[in-house]
Parts: structure tokens; sequence; C-alpha cells
């Protein structure tokens, strides 16, 4: 029985006057709000004339600054249906089946590669994957095919069917798997230059009330398809994405669903294209009975869209569902076709049939076009692979395409190499910059690309909010539990008196001091430790976005560098010399390490100094080449322990809330990827340090969140040697210079964070350390008398906080570490990484 789409009473017209003004104001280049979005998606007639006008020019706009002037593209693919089942139940689908219909549950592979192949002979570069959504946690015919198989999931099965089509065919895969977390997007990156997912709409009523078209469906919550924007974002794929017209929307939740893209369009600039789809009703689904999108509301919706898209993204419409309206959607100012196939029909719409490429050429030239092929990621970012790309896919696409990053129509679609060439790297560019940095310093306050790679710092702005003000009314409660029971403090019955403690100053301040020094004598004594270390930094090739990191390089700027891992190694050798008991390693996520490179130097340094500790690799490091490598992080993390991995530091924490993350950094790992990083890594028997960098753009209660998390690991696991306070180190800190984050924390604040870290986590995390490098000497003596009892290591290099603008040297001897300690008062004593715990594995 068809279903009536449950709908709100239609919008009013708009009057003719906000028409003009709304019209006017695309005219001039003004940029749109919603309300004006939507009139304008109204408009009709004469309007639409004006507004497809308008829409032209800004197309034409668009192509000069990406440098295709009068030419609109289209790819030329094969569509890989994977799997017909679906966790999902949408209304309008006639792609989804059921087991007891399906052909089969999945295609086998041999099955994918026929197709890969069928288009690879009649020209085709582009293998569109497109499935339903884990339809193995729906129906179990689908787990079993997958377990028979020894897949763990579908996107597990999807990963290895791309790596096949690029070995065996030659052609580039986009996936289209659904909804996809930024691990599983991480994982999927190197297998394909491109991903999509289509947005459809932002309107909730229509996935959460009983007879809209997602009702049913997990995977088209919005928010949940909001988060896989982001997440595509901060992974840093080229990404396709788009909306569906008239599945009974409103005008003005239309208009909000393209102003969402938008908005992830200017913060990531990784949205390559918008799709503008119209629905078009089907036999046998719920909605067979609802209306077919009107032509001109469509055309009206792909002008609006590009008004609204910044230039760089391209928009689209399928040729194959607008009739003999290909002229009218030219003019409404769409650039590209999408993917056309010459062997295969589109399965989501098999009823419409692909156009030919000749008639596609015809309707684009009569338009005043030109129609050129292009891959499944657009010029730009095929111009610019070595950021967007993963370097395993370079190879196959340089193979298929031109200078300008257009397809190479003439190019040999042949099967080619996905897994890293065997052997290791040699050291580039500025290798002696962990020397240098204190003699020369850095080459220039900010990378080449600072305007681009950190998306868009405006909308930064408005995400940062200012933090509670002082509690003095609760101090005396909290001073109370500080010196009764302070790891009560964490509980979220006294989260006031937390806060009164972490926002203290004055007599407060004093006593919080006081107290926390007290508990750090009761629990380690007075001993001042420190480690006779060296940082190894051997890698500042990255493109992950970190807006707080100064350390950061392209590889082609001046202060880039990478090192061999005979160089690794020769460093390690140089650093026992010298007395050093432990290396402490990690680097930039370079794309041009192989997998094994992190193992390989682990396994050189234990070669050559077989009782140095290995503490080495944030999570963030962890996470990324396990993702690369195709395991999991439990796999991983045991393959470099047994390789010698001794610690891994608990970095790339910052502040353990998404929110605060999401504005530090474009890309790095969600808090709940940290999370299970460094749980797993206690498990399997690798303890690690725990960090919090703060005065940014958090606050005290981010401080007390963040404490509690590492608070519960440790009860969970304890695997915590150490808790490191970093206060943000500014000067050369790109969120800094644009404006957005504070210039560090307060004397006020570095006090308070480290006394209440030693009340809060007594009895989890024993050791309390102080960072020399960003505090100064007298900083430095002053937390000690207040809580902390390290003062970490020699280092005896590190860049980090030099190349964000740390003035507090680099390396100190273990000789001027006691005299470091001498103005806190007490004695220095040399201790291990560990100080002298080890951790069981569990598993």
């Amino acid at each position: 029985m068809a279903r009536q789409i449950s709908l709100p009473p239609p919008e009013p017209a708009p009057s003719a006057s906000a028409m003009r003004r709304a019209l006017k104001r695309a005219a001039d280049g003004s940029t749109l709000d919603v309300t004006e979005s939507a009139v304008l998606l109204h408009a009709r007639g004469d309007d639409l004339n004006a507004l497809l006008d308008i829409a032209s020019r800004v197309r034409e706009a668009h192509l000069a600054d990406q440098g295709r002037t009068g030419v609109v593209t289209y790819s030329r693919k094969v569509f890989i249906p994977l799997t017909h089942l679906c966790r999902d139940r949408c209304h309008y689908c006639t792609f989804v089946t059921v087991p007891g219909k399906a052909e089969s549950i999945y295609l086998e592979r041999d099955e994918v590669l026929d197709i890969a192949r069928a288009g690879a002979a009649a020209g085709c570069k582009e293998a569109l994957f497109t499935l339903g959504d884990r339809p193995e946690e729906r129906w179990p015919e689908a787990r079993q095919w997958l377990d028979e198989r020894g897949y763990d999931s579908t996107l597990d099965y999807v990963r290895s069917c791309a790596v096949a089509v690029l070995e065996e065919t030659g052609l580039l895969p986009h996936l289209n798997p659904g909804v996809m977390s930024w691990e599983e997007l991480q994982r999927l990156k190197p297998v394909a230059p491109s991903m999509g997912m289509m947005l459809e709409t932002t309107a909730e009523r229509l996935w959460s009330e009983k007879g809209g078209p997602h009702y049913g469906s997990p995977d088209k919550e919005p928010a949940v398809r909001l988060r896989v924007l982001d997440d595509a974002g901060r992974v840093g794929v080229p990404f396709t994405t788009g909306i569906l017209v008239g599945i009974g929307e409103t005008i003005t939740e239309r208009a909000e669903s393209l102003h969402e893209i938008r908005k992830r369009a200017r913060q990531y600039r990784n949205v390559q294209e918008v799709i503008v789809q119209n629905f078009r009703s089907k036999p046998d689904t719920a909605m067979r009975s609802h209306e077919d999108a009107d032509l001109a509301e469509l055309a009206a919706t792909v002008a609006v869209a590009r008004l609204l898209m910044p230039t760089g993204v391209s928009v689209q419409a399928p040729p194959n569902l607008v009739g003999d309206e290909h002229a009218l959607i030219l003019r409404a100012g769409i650039d590209d076709w999408g993917g056309v196939s010459p062997v295969t029909p589109d399965h989501v719409n098999p009823e419409a049939p692909w156009p030919h490429v000749d008639e596609l050429t015809r309707w684009t030239a009569d338009a005043g076009f030109d129609l050129h092929e292009r891959l499944t990621a657009y010029p730009k970012y095929v111009r610019d692979a070595e950021k967007w790309i993963d370097i395993r896919l370079h190879g196959h696409v340089r193979a298929l395409s031109t200078e300008d990053g257009l397809a190479d129509e003439s190019a040999e679609v042949v099967g080619r190499e996905w897994q890293e060439p065997d052997g290791g790297l040699d050291t580039i560019g500025r290798a002696d910059l962990n020397s240098t940095i204190d003699t020369e310093g850095r080459t220039s306050d900010r990378r080449g690309d600072f305007d681009s790679v950190y998306g868009d710092w405006d909308a930064l702005r408005d995400s940062v909010h200012n933090g509670p003000q002082r509690l003095d009314t609760e101090a005396r409660e909290g001073l109370r539990l500080a010196e009764e029971n302070p790891a009560a403090l964490l509980e979220e019955s006294n989260a006031e008196a937390a806060m009164a403690l972490l926002t203290a100053d004055g007599p407060a301040l004093e006593t919080l001091t006081r107290l926390a020094d007290d508990l750090r004598a009761d629990v380690v004594g007075d001993d001042i430790t420190y480690v006779v270390n060296r940082n190894i930094n051997f890698s500042n090739v990255c493109y992950v976005g970190c807006r707080f990191c100064a350390f950061a390089q392209r590889e082609r700027d001046a202060d880039a560098f990478r090192l061999s891992t005979d160089e690794v190694a020769a460093r390690a050798v140089e650093a026992s010399e010298a007395g050093a008991t432990e290396v402490c390693m990690q680097g930039g996520i370079d794309p041009k390490l192989p997998v094994s490179y992190y193992a390989d130097i682990v396994r050189a340094i234990k070669k050559a100094v077989p009782d140095m500790h290995v503490h080495a690799f944030s999570p963030m490091e962890v996470v990324s080449a396990a993702s690369k490598a195709g395991v999991s992080i439990q796999e991983w993390l045991t393959e470099l322990r047994d390789a010698g991995l001794d610690s891994i530091p608990g970095t790339a924490a910052e502040i353990l809330d998404d929110d605060v993350r999401w504005v530090l950094t474009k890309g790095k790992l969600p808090a709940k990827t940290w999370i299970d990083v460094v749980t797993t890594a206690h498990r399997v028997g690798i303890p690690s340090s725990s960090t919090m960098m703060y005065g940014h753009v958090d606050h005290p209660g981010h401080w007390l969140g963040h404490l509690r998390v590492l608070g519960g690991i440790a009860r969970e696991t304890g695997g915590f040697t150490e808790f490191v306070a970093l206060p943000f180190v500014h000067h050369n800190a790109p969120i800094y210079l644009a404006g957005v984050a504070r210039p560090g924390p307060t004397v006020r604040d570095n006090r308070a964070v480290h006394a209440v870290a030693r009340l809060a986590l007594h009895g989890l995390i024993d050791n309390v350390q102080c960072s020399w490098v960003k505090l100064g000497d007298e900083g430095t003596a002053q937390i000690l008398r207040g809580g902390a009892n390290d003062i970490g290591g020699t280092l005896m290099e590190e860049t980090i906080s030099r190349m964000a603008g740390s003035e507090h040297g680099s390396s100190r001897t273990a000789d001027e570490l006691g005299m470091l300690a001498d103005l806190a008062g007490r004695p220095a004593r040399q201790r291990g990484t560990t100080y002298g715990r080890t951790l069981q594995p569990a598993l």
C-alpha cells in the first residue's frame, strides 16, 4: 500500500519585494542567509530566469578560478553494486532488497573484478562502489557471508575489493558505503581517491516521524549524516555530497540543508561537488504515489546551490533524471554531469538509462561548453594530491590524469601495484632543525599553506565560547574535599567544588597549592625526578591541519625534514653515549612514511642500543598507521610491542572534548578514538603517560572533564605512568596568529591545573610532571612547590615547542635539572621512564 508522507502546510510564497531584494543581493554577490535562499528557491517565470542568469555568472567565475573556463566535466565510470542489502528502510528506494529476494548477499570479489575489467576495456576510469548501510547489523545472512570469508564488516570487504580493483584493473575507486566513522574513513582513504555520501536532507521530522521517508532508518538521522561530513573533512578526503529535492521537505528545510553543506565546504575545503538530485517515484515503494519533483523547482535549487557553494565546489545534476531539460539545468549553473557509464546501468534509478557520451557532448556544446572527462577526484585535488590523496594512490592517479588534473582520455587503464615498495627512506630536508632551531630559528613563523590548510578561521571564531566565572562561594567546600578526600573532586556531585578550585585565586589558590604539595610529599616523597632522555622527531611533514601546531610543515617548506631509519638509530646511539636511558619519538603524520617504518625504527634502535627504553608514537600516529596498514589498533600495537616498543606518550590528547578538539584541529582523532588507543595499549602491556594541553580555546570546565576521562581510564587499566600538564605555547601557533586562541594560560592557571591534577588524580596517577620547556625555570620551581614531583627529561633536542616559540631552550644536562630542583628547594633524582613500574598485558 502506498504511504502518504505527512507534510506541514505549504509555505506561503514570498512577496514580490522579498524576491526582488533576494535577487539583487544575489546579483551583488552578497552572502545569502537561509531566509533569502528560501525566497530564491520559490523563483519561477521571469524571477527564475533572472536567478539562472545570476547562477550562470557565478558558475563562470568558479570555472575561471579552477582553470577550466568553458569546460563542463563528467566521469566515465562503472557502477559496482556490492550489496543490495541494507539495515535502513528508506521508503523511496528500489536499490535495497531483502536476503530472500537478492540474487546474492554480496558480489563475490571475482564478480567485482569482472565489472571493473569491463569498464577498463570500455575506457572507464572510475569504479563507483554503491551499497546498503551495514547490512550485517540487520541481516544474519550478511553476517554469515562475511564471517565465512574472513571479513569483520562490510567496510572491510569494501576495502579489500577496492584494493583488488586498483591492482587488477587500474580503475580508481569512489566509495559510497553510507555512514562511516572517522576511523573507518581513515581506513578507506588509502584505497580510494574520493568518497561520498548524500546528505539528502536535514529535516529531522522526515526521519523521526512515522510515515516519513526515512522513518526506521538509523543511518538517515540528519545529525549522523552531518557528522560524517564533518569527519570526512577532518580526515581530508575529497568528498561528494548533495540533497534530494522533493522527498517531503519544505522549501526552508531545503535551504537549511544547502547551508549545512556550505558550512562544511568552507570549513574543511574537501567537498568537491554537491549533487542536486530530483526525487522520482518508483513502483513497489511506499512513496510510489508521491509526485516527482518539478524540474523548474530542480533548476531553482541547482541555481541556489551554485550561489551558496564556495568557489572550487562543483554543482552537479544527474543527466538521466532531467528528461529533456538539459539546457535548463546547464543554465541553472551546473558544471558537471556526474558519472556516466557505458557498461553498467544506474542501479539506484534503473528506469532512467545513462545518456551516451556523444549525447552529453552535444547537449553541452549546444549550451556553449566543451565536455571533458575528469577522474573521480576533481582536478584541484589531483593537482594537490600530496595533501589530499594517499601516497599509495599517487601512481594510479598520475597514470590517468593530465597536468591540469583532468582525465587523460588516451591513458591506458591497467592494473597497478598498490602496496608500498620495500626499502627505507633517505634523510631529507632540514634534518639539523633539532639543533639549529636554537641558533638559527625557524625560516618563517608559519607554513606556506597557512591560509588554506586549517580551514575557515571565521567559522572557528563563532564556535569558541567563554568559560564559567570564578566560583568563590564553593572554594571552601572544594578545599575541604581537597584535604579530606581529594579523589572525590572527580565525582559529578562535587563538580562545583572542583570548579571552584580550578578557578581559585588569592588565598584560596595558596591553600590549594599547599594542600597539593602536602599530598605530593605523602605519595612520592620530596625527590624531584627526571629522566635522561633524547627526543627524536623523525619527520615534521604533516597535512592533518592541527591549528595549534607550529611544528608541521609541507614537504616543500624550507623547514621540512624526514629522517631515515639509520639516522634515527644513530641519534639513539648518540643519546646512549651521553647517558640517556630513553628515546622519545614522535613525528608528523607523514604520508610518505611506509607502514613498516614505525616498527623498523624501533627495531633499529633496539639493535643498536638493546637497553634503550623506546617511548614512542602518539595515539594519533598509532591510529593513522594502523588505518594505513588496514589492521586493528590492537594488532598494530602488538606488532610494535613485539618489535621492542616499551611505552607510548599520551600526547595528541589536548583536551578530550570534541567541541574543543574540532576547534584546535581540523583532522585529529576524536576523543573516543584517543581513549580506545590508550586503553588498548594498556591492555596489551604498553604503559603510557597522560597529558593535557590547556590555555587556548578551552576553559576550566573542559579541564575538569579531561581529568575525569583520565581518571576513568586509570581506574580501569592502571596503565598511566604520569600526568603531564602542557601549557599552550602561542607565539607561532596558527590558531593564535589567526586571532582565535588566547596567548596561553596565566600563572594562576598553571598553578591551579597542576595542583588540582595532583589532588583529583590521587590514588590513580601518582606522578605529576611539569614542563620546564614551556614554563621556564621560575615557573617550573613554582609548580614544583604546588604538587608536581617530576620535571620530565633532559630532552637533548626539542623541536615541537621551540617551533611554536617557546623561549626556554631545548636541552638540559642532568646537572642543570639538578639546579632547577634546587630552585624548588628539594633534591633531584634520576628515574626510569615508567618510574620502576611494569604493566602486565591483559590480552
